[in-house]
């Protein structure tokens, strides 16, 4: 199994020194969340700064919320960013669960879904140099056909969505009640006729280093998550013992990739938890 970071978004200006610690200690990615309404930075303009500051270390949108987003050109920035990191670039969409985020863009939260899946055929069809709209859409993506596709999410609808357009399931429930999603998934993948099996990332909030990080950590956590009105929800993992017990639970549960991300500042929390892991 993979372990990858997902990047803290209060501080934009520290992530390149978060990608080359993560990419010194052998994390296999750097994933950014998108919302629209909140201060994180915008991801696709995030990791291309991040493709300039390393080599080998995947980038990962997680999750992208493409409903949000003009098709043309969004096909166009992906593309370039494939281009431009060598193949390292992954897409993880969604179709965005806030009011705010939809009601800023302009969108019909009620049409995301059918928003969504219209995106990712068009996005398929430019990537492969087909005409949109009567005119093709450059450049051409590194990786033939377009980056890989991830899709999270939770209804039925999001399942059905990973064996029509993705190459794999990001799924960012609790083990306690991930297995009947990823069975759903799996299940449609083979129904679909697709060969093989969908790569399944999952994810964890963590928080590691000192006292002070794992108290930012924790207050950014919830803030993000206050909309829910769940106290807790979302608490990240902060003691080395419990987080080396989740990480072999995520390894013996089939996961191909863990995202551990990351919501205190400071860039020495790489560090702490490499050690951790080792």
């Amino acid at each position: 199994m993979e372990i990858g970071l997902g990047l803290p978004v209060g501080a934009p200006e520290s992530l390149p020194d978060w990608a080359r610690a993560a990419e010194a200690h052998g994390f296999s990615t750097l994933a950014l969340l998108d919302r629209l309404t909140y201060h994180n930075p915008e991801p696709l303009t995030a990791l291309a700064v991040l493709a300039g500051a390393t080599r080998r270390i995947r980038l990962q949108t997680e999750v992208l919320l493409a409903p949000l987003r003009e098709t043309a050109l969004l096909a166009k920035q992906v593309a370039t960013l494939d281009r431009m990191s060598g193949g390292r670039f992954v897409l993880g969409v969604g179709v965005g669960g806030r009011d705010d985020d939809h009601r800023a863009a302009g969108t019909p939260i009620n049409r995301r879904g059918r928003l969504l899946d219209d995106r990712l055929t068009a996005l398929r069809q430019i990537w492969d140099g087909q005409p949109y709209r009567d005119t093709v859409i450059g450049p051409r993506p590194s990786t033939p056909g377009g980056p890989p596709i991830l899709i999270g999410g939770f209804a039925p609808a999001a399942l059905r969505r990973v064996a029509r357009h993705a190459d794999g399931f990001l799924c960012a429930a609790a083990l306690s009640w991930a297995g009947p999603l990823v069975e759903t998934v799996r299940e449609q993948w083979t129904e679909a006729g697709r060969t093989g099996r969908p790569r399944l990332v999952t994810q964890i909030n963590v928080a590691a280093g000192s006292a002070g990080s794992i108290a930012q950590a924790r207050r950014a956590v919830e803030d993000y998550y206050a909309f829910t009105g769940r106290p807790g929800w979302g608490e990240p993992v902060s003691d080395p013992a419990e987080l080396a017990d989740t990480v072999a639970a995520h390894r013996e549960f089939g996961a191909d990739e863990l995202i551990l991300y990351c919501w205190g500042d400071d860039p020495r929390q790489v560090e702490h938890l490499a050690a951790v892991l080792r």
